[in-house]
């Protein structure tokens, strides 16, 4: 097969069909399995949202509070896993340490029955549990603390606030970070996802699968924008310094974090509806002055961007809602993960059931028909360091 076209970053070229989710970047709109993220928003949990992306669609009343059951009983992680997070340095990263976690666990459930719709069930019923658990258990080891239980009379947005801090969230503070769970839940074919069908295509665990996607997610051009949005609004300071800021990041060429994105190109559906819930946080929390910061970019960067379609992303206000909810700026990308997990595994159990393991080609640039050259003839190449400036 002759390539006719190479694209960089694979940038709109199909990797799959998949009918778990779409967008459609010009009108704003994203759906799961058909629903819109708005009526989702409105309506739905997001356990009963990551059925749905699952499965394939909604839950009757009786297969959510089975699944909902099951999910509470597999909240607690093994205390060798435990252990092995109290020896990660305090200064890693959460996502490392997720990484990290969430590969560990393949170790105690690594049979690999992917055709045994009861293992993919327990396989995708353990990892919605445990990786919160592990995520605010890093969080307190890292500050010397032993974890907090998970409460089995909590739902899953309430549990996960509470392991964190030990204190019941309030009924809103619960929904609303509900709410942020099923809006990062799913986005098609993003980096994070490729990658989770790429590892899954080899037919290695499902825990694997994770971990890997774990990784991509942990990269600043995927799900570490949203901790450089609040660095920036920060940085900014004041709605004074908007203007001067924008200007000064135009004539650089710097990235303006929390804005554009690769498929829309109009304000992200999950933007509007995270604004929202930043509004509707401070009428029982009090007000937050950068979301004033946060408003004025908005519209001085419509003002200067929005002929080139450039318009707040889903990163641009979720860091506003968790910092509210009291949650670590470097909390928000596994957070994201807790949420994506829904995704991941969607696009998982769809890949082994159809699968083709991905073997993609490439366009070699390379030279042909090279010498090898005696070591005691080559010259220096100046890829030289000291061994001195790496620590053991």
């Amino acid at each position: 097969m002759s390539i006719v076209e190479y694209r960089a970053g694979l940038e709109g070229v199909p990797a799959t069909q998949s009918a778990i989710s779409f967008v459609d970047g010009r009108q704003g709109l994203l759906e799961y399995r058909g629903i819109r993220i708005e009526e989702l928003a409105a309506h739905s949990t997001f356990l009963e949202t990551a059925y749905l992306l699952i499965w394939g669609e909604l839950p009757n009343q009786k297969e959510l509070e089975s699944f909902e059951r099951e999910i509470r009983s597999h909240r607690r992680i093994k205390y060798r896993i435990r252990d092995m997070m109290k020896c990660f340095p305090e200064s890693g990263h959460p996502m490392d340490a997720l990484q990290a976690s969430a590969a560990a666990l393949g170790l105690f459930y690594s049979r690999r029955d992917l055709h045994n719709p009861a293992y993919v069930r327990a396989a995708v019923v353990r990892l919605l549990a445990k990786i919160p658990t592990m995520v605010a258990a890093f969080q307190l080891m890292r500050k010397g603390n032993d974890p907090v239980q998970p409460r089995d009379d909590l739902g899953y947005a309430a549990n996960f606030l509470y392991m964190l801090s030990e204190r019941e969230p309030s009924p809103l503070a619960a929904r609303i970070f509900d709410v942020c769970l099923t809006l990062h839940a799913e986005h098609t074919i993003n980096a994070s996802t490729f990658s989770a069908m790429v590892t899954a295509s080899t037919f290695t665990d499902p825990y694997a699968v994770i971990a890997s996607a774990v990784g991509t997610l942990a990269g600043p051009l995927h799900g570490g924008a949203n901790e450089e949005v609040l660095d920036m609004l920060e940085e900014i300071g004041s709605v004074e310094n908007v203007h001067p800021y924008l200007e000064r990041a135009l004539d650089q060429k710097s990235r303006i974090m929390g804005f554009g994105h690769r498929v829309y190109k109009v304000k992200d559906p999950r933007a509007t509806i995270l604004q929202q819930l930043v509004e509707q946080l401070f009428q029982e929390f009090g007000h937050d002055s950068y979301y004033d910061v946060a408003m004025a970019l908005e519209r001085a960067v419509e003002e200067k961007l929005a002929h080139k379609g450039i318009y707040p992303n889903v990163d641009y206000y979720s860091g506003l809602v968790y910092r509210k909810l009291g949650i670590p700026k470097d909390l928000f990308t596994p957070i994201f993960a807790i949420a994506r997990v829904a995704g991941w595994l969607a696009h998982w159990r769809e890949q082994i059931y159809e699968n083709r393991i991905f073997r993609p080609t490439q366009i070699y640039t390379g030279l042909h028909e090279c010498p090898y050259v005696p070591i005691t003839e080559r010259q220096m190449n100046g890829a030289q360091f000291s061994t001195a400036e790496y620590s053991s």
